[in-house]
């Protein structure tokens, strides 16, 4: 999403811009919407910190990778490469540094993740959102940027989210969010719960890919997407209170936003702890309501939602006092800076 809200920023500018992802991960689909930015996926190896057998093999997809990525680079000689993270962008950091080019990367959790972590020796310079992530980082190469919002979803329209959803004006919204792919965990928790929240709560449901429940397709008050694009600033317009994984750039989205949250992180068995990190910062800030994975029953779920929506007024006064970064040009800044050293 980052990536997302730089591309149009540096098209304004005069940048050419070219983007390296993967084969076949969702980063494809989202590029496609941008105009005239060429899409160059490349072989690309997960980067596990579990046992598995394809710890064997990826290895030599990373190596393969950096080899594509390489003569890419080679090929279209960007002055800079800006890096969001995640497993496909080592191999480009990498070859960038073969090709002797400056790359930027941006961390967006509090500590960074295990891509990350491997590409910051090559990097030129390493973005955090969180100010504690630093000391994480080289001193000489770590600055604080803040969190990159697009500018798109401050622009939603609530009346429009809701004839999206043919809601009505009568009851509040709950926005349920599981992340890009969904969330099993959060899905059936929630639907378990469905007929008790929908006497008072409209609710719009991003359920991730294969995850719509055609039973409940003309549910009154329930409106399910796999995924939403061009209507998410609109969604998210309407909602009155909003029930999410723990995501940075999703949570700092709903921060600007001015949208109180219920935090329900992946728990430490399925990922390395990044997302009880960010929610318990927020949390913290008095930002988000945070129930542990580990702690989510449907009793437990209904009664956070709503506790969350009895105090959503202090959320929001906290929220107000946040202090907002203007990471966008903050990192626009950092790459025009990068190809004139």
């Amino acid at each position: 999403m980052v990536n997302v809200a730089l591309i149009p920023k540096l098209k304004e500018r005069g940048w050419n811009v070219c983007y390296i992802g993967s084969h076949h991960g969702i980063e494809r689909e989202l590029i496609a919407q941008q105009n005239d930015v060429p899409y160059f996926p490349i072989s690309t190896g997960k980067l596990r910190r579990y046992f598995d057998w394809n710890n064997f093999k990826d290895p030599f997809k990373v190596m393969k990778g950096t080899w594509e990525a390489y003569r890419l680079i080679k090929r279209e000689k960007p002055d800079v490469v800006f890096s969001k993270g995640g497993f496909v962008s080592v191999p480009v950091i990498i070859g960038a540094w073969l090709n002797g080019v400056p790359a930027i990367i941006h961390e967006s959790d509090m500590t960074p993740g295990l891509a990350n972590k491997l590409a910051m020796p090559f990097a030129t310079k390493v973005c955090v959102t969180f100010p504690e992530t630093l000391q994480h980082v080289n001193k000489e190469k770590g600055i604080y940027v803040g969190a990159a919002v697009r500018d798109e979803l401050k622009q939603g329209d609530a009346d429009k989210g809701r004839t999206y959803c043919q809601f009505t004006n009568d009851k509040p919204v709950l926005l349920v969010m599981g992340g890009s792919l969904g969330s099993k965990r959060i899905n059936d928790a929630l639907r378990a719960n469905l007929q008790t929240l929908l006497a008072d709560f409209q609710i719009v449901h991003i359920c991730g890919k294969g995850n719509v429940d055609a039973q409940l397709a003309n549910q009154k008050g329930y409106k399910q997407f796999e995924y939403v694009h061009d209507e998410l600033p609109h969604l998210l317009a309407m909602a009155d209170i909003v029930l999410s994984r723990a995501g940075s750039n999703s949570i700092f989205e709903f921060l600007t936003l001015k949208k109180p949250m219920l935090l329900i992180p992946l728990s430490k068995g399925a990922s390395r702890g990044d997302q009880i990190l960010n929610a318990r910062s927020f949390e913290k800030a008095g930002y988000a309501k945070v129930l542990m994975e580990e702690e989510l029953t449907n009793n437990s779920l209904h009664y956070a939602i709503y506790t969350l929506y009895q105090n959503k007024d202090k959320y929001i006064h906290r929220m107000q006092q946040s202090e907002a970064t203007d990471a966008l040009n903050k990192l626009l800044m950092l790459i025009e800076e990068a190809i004139n050293k």
